[in-house]
């Protein structure tokens, strides 16, 4: 693999021009030995003396940062940085019963769904906002604002939300963001490599992943939102793990014709960084016909109404 790379290195600009290089790096990260390819090239460029070799060994660095496989330990991390930056904007709410009710909701789900256990276990918390709005971070923070509590009529309802955003984590939606962005940046810095045959330092840092991955999230979450496709992902896996932990699926209908409602008059936050809830909504229809129809529980309905008396939300 070495003596490919270094022969690919010394004489891709003749062979292939910068045009070429950039198909071809673009050809090799769809390839299992990517990783191995770019490790090479690195080596190569920092044992050479050519600026040319150098500029294009740093960019391939970035490429094979850009692969490396982030552990449970970096997604706690960037997690609770993301949370962090989150509680900048908005403070929790200070209510024992509250926190531990959503806590339990959240526990339950967490133990049905694909990820039961993260590094640090799962954590769930009230945000003191009318605006209505959730967030979950890689680190198994799922943090929902009092305005969106109040729009579920029962637990069941409330559950679709929790499950929706353990959804998020469980599919590593972040995460993915995360890699998208600096191979993408690695990319653009190879072309740049090949196209300059420059020197810039200014290669070497940007694969970084914690300098740009937590802002990267942050934007995400708060002004952009995720796609509509993983949206649409994370509502079928809600369904999933409610019905594997026993709640009714049907509820998330519930939910997101309440949030259709809201969404009319509200601005940001949720309004802004989701799909229309009429559009999920007829996707989690489509969904829920894999699934038996069931009605509220009495005691979960006994229970909800219990907490939420004793809260002004």
């Amino acid at each position: 693999m070495k003596n490919f790379s270094t022969a690919f290195v010394l004489n891709f600009k003749y062979l292939l021009g910068a045009a070429g290089f950039a198909v071809l790096v673009f050809f090799c990260v769809s390839c299992a030995t990517t990783n191995a390819v770019f490790e090479s090239i690195a080596q190569v460029g920092e044992a050479s003396d050519n600026p040319l070799l150098k500029s294009v060994g740093k960019a391939g660095s970035s490429i094979s940062k850009a692969a490396e496989t982030i552990t449970p330990e970096q997604e706690y991390y960037i997690g609770r940085a993301v949370a962090a930056t989150i509680f900048e904007s908005y403070d929790l709410y200070e209510n024992e019963a509250l926190t531990s009710y959503v806590n339990n909701i959240c526990t339950a789900l967490a133990a049905n769904s694909g990820r039961p256990e993260l590094f640090k276990g799962w954590f769930a918390g009230v945000l003191d906002s009318d605006q209505i709005n959730a967030f979950a971070t890689s680190g198994g923070h799922i943090l929902i604002t009092r305005g969106l509590i109040s729009c579920a009529e029962n637990e069941d309802a409330l559950a679709a939300v929790i499950a929706h955003e353990i959804a998020h984590v469980q599919l590593q939606h972040s995460i993915k963001a995360i890699k998208t962005n600096r191979l993408s940046n690695a990319l653009l810095a190879t072309t740049g490599a090949a196209l300059t045959a420059s020197g810039n330092e200014d290669l070497a840092e940007i694969a970084d992943i914690m300098d740009e991955s937590v802002n990267e999230i942050v934007t995400t979450l708060v002004d952009k939102g995720y796609s509509k496709s993983q949206e649409y992902d994370a509502d079928a896996e809600a369904l999933s793990i409610m019905a594997a932990t026993g709640y009714n699926p049907a509820a998330m209908t519930q939910m997101l014709a309440m949030l259709e409602e809201r969404q009319k008059s509200s601005s940001g936050g949720f309004a802004s960084t989701h799909p229309s809830a009429k559009d999920r909504l007829r996707e989690v229809e489509k969904e829920l016909e894999n699934y038996p129809s069931a009605e509220a529980d009495a005691v979960r309905t006994e229970r909800f109404n219990a907490v939420m008396s004793a809260v002004n939300l």
